[in-house]
């Protein structure tokens, strides 16, 4: 995957913040993580340099899955909101009025009466 490789991430050490005195402030425990492509950053302060190089690592490839989940359900529901419309009455595309015996095709501008059209002569109006 991707998301995993190594030659995305940036990683940069820094002493923490807070609580700790003389060992904070000496040691460079405390690691941030940017993923490059995106821009995404997580940062862990604790006392095992390992410990939150491993668990900051492990929070941006989970930021990084979701982003990823997002963008996929943005784009599906994207396209299906082209196919389906708003469902408002500007997106009929034909207009049957059985009153006046007329059928009215939107696109292509032809009418026709309704009779022939329920009949199944729903070409004449289409082409």
């Amino acid at each position: 995957m991707l998301l995993r490789d190594e030659c995305h991430f940036r990683v940069e050490w820094f002493s923490g913040t807070g609580n700790g005195g003389q060992h904070r402030n000496k040691h460079q425990n405390s690691c941030r993580v940017f993923h490059v492509p995106t821009g995404l950053c997580e940062a862990r302060q604790g006392r095992k340099r390992e410990n939150n190089l491993r668990e900051a690592k492990t929070a941006l490839i989970a930021s990084l899955e979701a982003l990823v989940h997002q963008n996929k359900h943005t784009d599906i529901n994207q396209m299906r909101r082209m196919q389906i419309g708003s469902g408002m009455r500007g997106d009929k595309v034909i207009t049957i009025r059985f009153q006046d015996d007329r059928t009215v095709h939107h696109d292509t501008g032809k009418t026709m009466s309704t009779k022939r059209y329920l009949k199944g002569f729903m070409d004449e109006i289409w082409l």
